[in-house]
């Protein structure tokens, strides 16, 4: 063994590596081709840099990463706000580590687990349901955690979330507007913060403009999907008394509004009007575009990135604030053509 990689071994296990990972390498292969390129040097410069970081990892006890669980990746509302949240969590020399639970209770357990054994320093969550276990896990968690487009009011944790109520508020105005007094509603999930005040602002808004919530027309989604949304406008073509538009949960469900719609022969808005709320992504490449509620997609991800950091900054004293995004300017309706 030449003096040189014997120096280099020495030198790796004395910055911190253990033994047994050392004895695994090809050192006299590696040897060979380091002596004959005469960069063994600039490798051990490199490795002792990332030795450096890791070492000062483990003393401050900070990965500058920070843990984001999200309940679906195919719904186009989440890639923009994941990049909001990537764009400024680099910013600030941060990484983030995605998670998508597809909305599986026991799936979002074990990344909630698998994020802390790594040591993220916060954790970003789009994903808990009210009552949910790990909101009490999360409340007495040494690290930062903020809630983003959840809330929960019976903890005091942080959350970024539009006004829900007041958005779905809007789309019941507009339908009225146009002249419909028989609106239905596709409930979300009503075990989910935006589900729920999204359902509650369609009632308080029917009664606002002396309209009937009839029961008959209101039919609850088990998730924010195409296919819920499909399963329930068909529950509604099927009801006593019809109705006239369907103020939909979200714009997943307006999408499977469609679906019902054109699987039954009929067509939108000339049968039936539909709006949806949260604006996704290419929604309004949709025949006729969809009529939606705007939402502050990039903006959401970024302050929930800001508030963490925040958070990160203060740990020992929590931030205890619930950012509402709705405004006039940027959650105004986009009609559709025809509006929908």
């Amino acid at each position: 063994m030449s003096k040189k990689l014997r120096s280099l071994i020495i030198l790796l296990i004395g910055a911190g590596l253990a033994y047994w990972f050392v004895s695994q390498l090809e050192w006299q292969i590696v040897s060979a081709h380091l002596r004959h390129m005469r960069i063994w040097p600039l490798v051990v410069a490199a490795l002792l840099i990332n030795l450096t970081t890791v070492a000062r990892s483990l003393r401050t006890r900070r990965s500058h990463s920070v843990g984001v669980l999200i309940p679906d990746l195919n719904n186009p509302l989440f890639p923009p706000i994941v990049r909001g949240i990537e764009d400024r969590l680099a910013a600030a020399g941060y990484v983030a580590l995605i998670g998508n639970t597809d909305g599986d209770a026991e799936r979002e357990r074990t990344l909630f687990e698998q994020m802390r054994a790594r040591h993220v320093d916060g954790l970003v969550l789009a994903t808990v349901h009210l009552g949910d276990p790990l909101l009490a896990e999360s409340a007495r968690a040494d690290l930062p955690v903020v809630l983003m487009n959840r809330l929960a009011h019976d903890y005091s944790l942080p959350s970024v979330s539009v006004d829900n109520e007041r958005g779905i508020r809007m789309a019941v105005a507009h339908l009225a507007s146009l002249g419909h007094t028989r609106i239905a509603h596709i409930a979300g999930p009503q075990e989910v913060s935006t589900g729920l005040a999204r359902y509650r602002g369609f009632i308080a808004a029917m009664e606002a403009h002396g309209l009937a919530a009839d029961p008959e027309l209101i039919v609850t989604a088990k998730s924010f999907s195409i296919d819920e949304g499909l399963r329930c406008a068909q529950l509604l073509l099927t009801r006593d008394g019809g109705c006239t538009a369907v103020a939909a949960g979200n714009d997943m469900l307006a999408i499977g509004c469609y679906a019902a719609l054109d699987q039954a022969g009929l067509s939108c808005p000339e049968d039936l009007s539909v709006i949806g709320f949260n604006d996704m992504p290419f929604i309004d490449r949709l025949r006729p575009p969809l009529t939606t509620i705007r939402f502050p997609h990039y903006q959401v991800g970024t302050e929930a990135a800001q508030l963490l950091g925040v958070s990160v900054a203060t740990v020992k004293r929590r931030l205890y604030r619930s950012l509402q995004l709705l405004t006039e300017k940027l959650a105004d309706l986009r009609p559709g053509i025809g509006e929908s």
